[in-house]
């Protein structure tokens, strides 16, 4: 037997939230690189950047998203 396919809005969901969780996890290390606690050789520009990123992927990159695969009306 064959395995059906999985459910596009499933999957659809799992890429909403990765997103948001990566986005998260790069304020995080963005956060601690400008703290200098990890990588304390790194300009602190790049965790700034990192900040700026995650913030994005974490408030923007959902709802864009969330547009795009919005079923029709």
């Amino acid at each position: 037997m064959t395995d059906p396919a999985p459910d596009p809005a499933a999957v659809r969901f799992a890429a909403i939230n990765i997103t948001r969780i990566a986005g998260v996890a790069f304020v995080l290390v963005g956060m601690l690189m400008a703290s200098d606690r990890i990588f304390a050789g790194a300009p602190k520009w790049i965790g700034y950047l990192l900040i700026a990123n995650g913030l994005v992927d974490a408030f923007v990159v959902p709802v864009i998203l969330a547009r795009k695969w919005r079923t029709p009306k």
